[in-house]
């Protein structure tokens, strides 16, 4: 069982391998790793682990996995939580790493905001883009209401349900769940401050036409304003285009603006960045400036990219066999097959099969 540990002030914990990132690349690293026998630490900001795929959209589904034609952000991370349930990866969750630095003996001290440390012989940065921070709504006074009233993503949809919804924005999160909450919310008013839409173009016919059938109403404009009573938001003030500004009654207010990635912390450790990307020094390992840092998914940049989570999966195989010599250096490591190897099956915990 995958486990999470709470560590006693002061005490260091000594690790093969550090992963940052607990999202789908992070979560299948440990499996690469796992089958060299390798142990992972991981650390993620987020208090669960999914990464960007749990956060923000955890039931929008994925339709480029290999083999799996079509799944959830939640469902592809439970998956990966039971593929690498055979390694025991330790998470540290709610954690955020502010010190990297190499050590005399070669190793790296790795310390979190909340005093947990490490002493670890490899780093892998899986951290997506960074950490994520939404971009805010704009307007005097109204953050008192936030998380309340005011909400920047959706973690129990069934708390909207039943409302008078206005959700702000013109790409795919506020498409996607202003459909998802008409029929279920008492009314969806998406707004917009134009009208051409960052959204797929089908999520967009669809929301017209729910309009066109009085279903939900899109109004063209910009909040500038709000009203409350009694301690709660009451209506926002929308001006349009011609400088009319109206009242949009409501009980709930959503706001799609997209998200800003900070690089944070990351950027302090000597690593090589190239517009908030750590640049990797070759595609055979996907190690940075500095041996023994690896970075895998969407994080790292070299020619030819593609922010894929199949590529990062790709990424993670090949960066568990360049971190090996750091981790065994009077071993040599031969790659094996899980379908065919019996040292592979003991570690999995599977029975070799017998074939006639």
């Amino acid at each position: 069982m995958n486990s999470v540990t709470a560590t006693t002030p002061g005490s260091v914990i000594e690790a093969d391998a550090v992963i940052i990132g607990a999202g789908p690349v992070g979560l299948f690293q440990v499996f690469e790793l796992g089958l060299l026998e390798i142990k992972a630490h991981v650390i993620d900001s987020l208090a669960a682990v999914g990464g960007q795929c749990v956060e923000l959209y955890p039931d929008k589904p994925i339709y480029d996995i290999p083999a799996v034609p079509s799944c959830t952000g939640q469902e592809l991370t439970d998956n990966l939580l039971k593929q690498i349930a055979p390694f025991d990866p330790t998470f540290h969750l709610g954690q955020e790493v502010t010190v990297v630095e190499r050590r005399e003996d070669g190793r790296f001290n790795v310390e979190t905001n909340i005093g947990t440390k490490f002493i670890t012989k490899t780093i892998f940065i899986a951290a997506g883009v960074g950490s994520f921070q939404a971009r805010t709504l704009k307007v005097d006074g109204i953050e008192e209401f936030e998380n309340k009233q005011l909400f920047y993503r959706v973690k129990e949809p069934a708390l909207f349900e039943g409302k008078n919804l206005v959700i702000c924005g013109g790409g795919d999160s506020a498409l996607d769940w202003a459909l998802n909450f008409v029929g279920k919310a008492e009314s969806v008013v998406l707004l917009h401050r134009r009208e051409d839409f960052r959204a797929a173009p089908a999520s967009v016919a669809k929301m017209k036409a729910l309009c066109e059938d009085y279903e939900m109403q899109l109004i063209i404009g910009q909040v500038t304003g709000h009203e409350s009573k009694d301690g709660l938001l009451t209506e926002i003030k929308v001006t349009g285009a011609d400088g009319v500004t109206r009242r949009v009654p409501l009980d709930m207010l959503l706001v799609f603006y997209g998200l800003s990635p900070k690089l944070g912390p990351i950027a302090e450790w000597g690593l090589d960045i190239e517009r908030k990307q750590l640049k990797v020094m070759n595609t055979e390992k996907f190690e940075t400036n500095v041996p023994g840092i690896f970075a895998v998914g969407d994080i790292n940049t070299y020619p030819g990219k593609k922010k894929l989570i199949l590529s990062g999966f790709h990424e993670a195989a090949l960066a568990a066999f360049g971190a090996a010599p750091y981790i065994f250096p009077d071993k040599k490591i031969h790659m094996q097959y899980t379908t065919t190897s019996p040292k592979l099956h003991k570690v999995l915990g599977v029975e070799t099969p017998v074939f006639d």
